[in-house]
């Protein structure tokens, strides 16, 4: 069974950073946004990046941003018709993976949304090339990225787990894969059969998890162990090999307590 990591989120602000190192955490997952990509936005971001390394933080992951201006950054974005939203999503991701590169850290990149998905479904003729779209653009990233990067499911009618065909298809493209697990009990309105079965199905290709709870109705992010996710099934299906981090919505983005709390409910349940 996999051991479970003290994995915490936070963004490049020096007051969250310090609150998570004081857990002394084996994982840390930096939540970027726009603002982190002006010329002295990366500059502190690479430098939060060797200060988490330098605490002693072997495995960093660097989170895509989710938004631009009004925009989420969806790769579903065609150059042609929103060419600055598709700018800022390809240079930001360039951006992440050189210092994927420069400081041996990982980059996750989402395949989808859900809350604009279907404003940008609607520019194009139907849902198969839409997807196609999409799946081409995971393949660039993949070639730039390679062992640096990792894609992440969405509740989205694009790039989500638990379809055993689609399934099927994501492991013949040989992607390196971050699971959220409450992305994928929302997508299919909290069946645990479902969860477990894309669990075990992709499993040898995930690189990372985000264990989350939920009610299985909304994203609503919550605290493991105060949802309906069945963890008992779920610790054994892990991948031994990948990393963690607890992705939960936090009361004061200056205390990760709901984040460490989760880590503690999954070792009372495993017995350590």
């Amino acid at each position: 069974m996999k051991n479970i990591d003290l994995g915490l989120k936070a963004s490049s602000d020096e007051q969250q950073i310090a609150d998570r190192l004081k857990y002394h955490p084996n994982v840390f997952e930096f939540y970027t946004s726009e603002t982190d990509f002006s010329r002295d936005g990366l500059k502190k971001l690479a430098y939060a990046i060797d200060q988490v390394k330098d605490f002693g933080v072997k495995q960093v992951i660097l989170h895509h941003p989710m938004r631009y201006q009004e925009y989420f950054t969806e790769l579903l974005t065609p150059e042609d018709k929103l060419p600055q939203l598709y700018r800022f999503i390809e240079q930001s991701s360039l951006d992440l993976l050189q210092l994927g590169f420069d400081k041996d850290v990982q980059v996750l990149i989402h395949g989808s949304y859900s809350r604009q998905t279907n404003e940008f479904l609607a520019l194009y003729p139907n849902l198969s090339a839409a997807e196609e779209y999409v799946y081409q653009r995971l393949d660039h990233f993949q070639e730039l990225g390679k062992e640096h990067v990792m894609f992440e499911n969405s509740i989205s009618p694009i790039f989500y787990y638990g379809d055993a065909k689609i399934d099927d298809y994501i492991l013949a493209k040989n992607y390196r894969l971050a699971f959220d697990t409450s992305h994928c009990f929302i997508k299919w309105q909290g069946d645990n059969e479902k969860l477990v079965a894309a669990l075990t199905h992709l499993r040898k290709n995930v690189v990372h998890y985000h264990l989350v709870d939920s009610l299985g109705a909304t994203h609503d992010s919550l605290e493991v162990g105060k949802g309906k996710i069945d963890w008992q099934r779920v610790l054994p299906l892990l991948n031994e090999n990948a990393t963690n981090i607890f992705e939960i919505v936090l009361k004061d983005q200056n205390d990760a307590i709901e984040q460490v709390n989760s880590y503690k409910y999954l070792q009372n349940l495993k017995g350590e």
